[in-house]
C-alpha cells in the first residue's frame, strides 16, 4: 500500500512538472508528444493521467493558458490582435480568432474593444479571475458586460 502511494505521489510530481512546463513554455511550440517525452511517458499515458488530474488534456490546458494570456495583453490595449496572436504561440490569425471566440464568447478585436470599457475601474486581479476562460462553456455573452 505504502508503494502504491509512492507511485501516485511521483505520477502527481510528473504531471505537475508538465503543467508548470506548459504555464511556462505556453508561447512555444509545445504538443502533447514533446511534453510526454519530457515526462517520460507515452502520449496516451500522459493524457489520461493529465485529463483525471487536472480535468482537463494537456492541449486543453495549453490552449486556455493562451487565450488566458492573449485576453491580458488584449486588456493593455498597446498590441494589435495579430501581434498578440503571436506573441501567444499561435501560427494563424484565423485558428487564434476561432479559439479565442470558443473560450471567451466573442472574437478579439470586440473583446478588446469593449473590455477595456466593461473593466475600467476593477483591480486586474479581480478582472483575471472575473473573465478566465472556462473550456466546454457555451459561448454567450461576456460575464462582466
Amino acid at each position: 500500500m505504502a508503494n502504491d502511494d509512492g507511485a501516485r505521489r511521483a505520477e502527481l510530481a510528473r504531471l505537475r512538472r508538465v503543467r508548470d512546463r506548459i504555464d511556462r513554455d505556453y508561447a512555444q511550440p509545445l504538443d502533447v508528444e514533446a511534453l510526454a517525452r519530457g515526462a517520460h511517458v507515452s502520449a496516451g499515458h500522459l493524457s489520461r493521467a493529465f485529463k483525471a488530474a487536472y480535468g482537463e488534456s494537456p492541449y486543453s490546458y495549453l490552449m486556455t493558458r493562451r487565450i488566458e494570456r492573449a485576453m491580458t495583453l488584449l486588456r493593455r490595449g498597446d498590441l494589435s490582435v495579430t501581434q498578440v496572436c503571436f506573441a501567444v504561440g499561435y501560427g494563424s490569425l484565423g485558428t487564434f480568432s476561432t479559439r479565442f471566440t470558443e473560450l471567451v464568447g466573442m472574437p478579439p478585436s470586440t473583446f478588446r474593444e469593449l473590455d477595456a470599457e466593461a473593466l475600467r475601474g476593477i483591480p486586474p486581479c479581480v478582472t483575471q479571475r472575473a473573465t478566465k476562460p472556462v473550456r466546454n462553456r457555451e459561448a454567450g455573452t461576456h460575464p462582466l458586460l
